[in-house]
């Protein structure tokens, strides 16, 4: 697997969330064999044991259930410690859901196909955007954001302080990722404010510009203008492209982020990583990257 990226022309990889177990011991010979470095690891990952598809959100820092907090902590303490084994230098960080939030009638939880999300980009595919149903459906996704944010916000915030000085204590980095679906946290709109209650040297913000893409979309918020706004806390970015109104992981410059009107925020510091549909074509990888190189430098 390392090889393969390696042999893309990148130097570094993040380890993301679809790491099996019996993955791992491959890795660290290829990373103890210099034949590339990894960047950051995207929380969790490895996979817990018997999890074998990618599952950044399965222990959620704001369930109900304490069992599953400190489940997703004991997971997440895991990924520092790998993070540590393989040199990287930020581990990125869902960091949960407001898991009630759905429309009302839907009866199927987070992620179903019953979510506001979901709900709204069908939708705009139908160009039923500009409908009464449409505008009511986006009213009642804010209401429920205000109304059940309130729980879940102070129980995320609990446990990134046990991360967060334990990720300082062994030198590293978190990034805290804006989300693409409503019922996920923080909020768009609140992500300075939640930031600003943690040490910046330790936790950052990471932007996802398909995420932030697909916020667009649905008129949640302006990508250009919220990036700008975090840019003094941002740590790095997974870099793709959406094809409208929410297919997203596809080549840059193929779909609607505008990565020239990013430019100014992204600086050498910054940690970049392509975050790609495995289904992207090699030559499509290549001209994915080679568009950004252009547009912000090597």
């Amino acid at each position: 697997m390392l090889q393969e990226i390696a042999a893309l022309g990148f130097d570094h990889a993040e380890l993301s969330h679809g790491i099996r177990v019996s993955l791992v011991p491959g890795i660290l010979d290829a990373v103890d064999a210099g034949e590339i470095r990894i960047s950051t690891l995207h929380n969790f990952c490895p996979l817990p044991m018997g999890v074998n598809h990618a599952a950044p959100n399965v222990y959620q820092f704001t369930a109900r259930d304490p069992r599953e907090r400190e489940s997703a902590l004991k997971q997440t303490f895991k990924t520092l410690e790998f993070a540590v084994r393989v040199k990287a230098r930020l581990v990125v960080l869902h960091m949960g859901s407001l898991v009630e939030m759905k429309p009302k009638g839907g009866f199927l939880g987070l992620f179903g196909p019953e979510d506001f999300t979901d709900t709204l980009l069908d939708m705009i595919e139908a160009k039923e955007h500009e409908s009464p149903k449409f505008q009511m459906l986006i009213a009642g996704a804010v209401e429920q954001q205000e109304r059940l944010k309130a729980e879940p916000m102070q129980r995320t915030a609990e446990a990134l302080k046990q991360i967060a000085a334990r990720a300082a204590e062994l030198g590293l980095q978190l990034g805290i990722e804006n989300r693409e679906a409503l019922e996920e946290v923080p909020l768009d709109g609140e992500m300075a404010q939640f930031l600003a209650e943690f040490p910046s040297a330790t936790v950052r913000y990471w932007h996802d510009t398909g995420h932030a893409q697909i916020k667009e979309h649905l008129g949640f918020l302006h990508h250009v203008t919220h990036l700008g706004q975090l840019a003094d806390r941002l740590g790095g970015l997974h870099i793709h492209d959406v094809e409208f109104p929410g297919s997203d992981h596809r080549e840059p410059g193929t779909g609607t982020v505008d990565f020239a009107a990013l430019k100014p925020f992204v600086k050498p510091e910054h940690i970049k990583v392509f975050e790609f549909s495995p289904g992207l074509k090699v030559e499509e990888v290549k001209r994915g990257v080679a568009h950004v190189r252009k547009l912000w430098g090597t």
